[in-house]
């Protein structure tokens, strides 16, 4: 028996957001959740980031002939998201736990955020996890949806007004 894919959770969590115009995937790796995100919403513009600049080749050349350039990769890290002040309107976190005070700076008011684990509890567990989202609703994120799906789980929160 085969194991479901690893972006189930993601693809259940995008159920939750609407239509956003910009998304940002944070940890994005070889590119592929951020691939899926372009397809999933056809009319968004997609921005990738890892800290592995490897990585970051790697989805470049995933993404392939992009005349609009609707999706596109750039090294950085979770901690300091290279992006002005809300400029998203989504933001993933796949296998990934960015700054709270981050999230919040570069997503608009009344934007997503999506927290996946591929594997596990989304967010992670412990005091680890209790400590970034205890940063979250600091930052004035409410949870909207959680779940798990295949062998791991989502969570979905808006940002609340400014």
């Amino acid at each position: 028996m085969s194991s479901p894919p690893p972006l189930t959770p993601l693809a259940a969590a995008v159920l939750h957001v609407g239509a956003p115009e910009r998304v940002l995937q944070v940890g994005c790796g070889d590119g592929e959740a951020a691939l899926f995100l372009a397809r999933e919403f056809p009319t968004a513009r997609v921005r990738g980031i890892d800290a592995d600049a490897g990585a970051i080749a790697a989805a470049t050349q995933r993404v392939g002939l992009d005349p609009e350039g609707r999706v596109a990769f750039k090294v950085g890290g979770p901690r300091r998201l290279p992006y002005p002040q809300d400029h998203f309107d989504l933001v993933a976190a796949v296998d990934a736990r960015p700054a709270p005070r981050e999230l919040a700076r570069v997503l608009r008011p009344g934007g997503h955020l999506i927290v996946v684990a591929t594997r596990g509890e989304a967010g992670g567990s412990g005091f680890a996890a209790r400590r970034f989202s205890r940063g979250l609703r600091g930052c004035g994120f409410e949870e909207i949806a959680a779940g798990r799906a295949g062998d791991g789980a989502f969570a979905v929160a808006r940002l609340g007004a400014a």
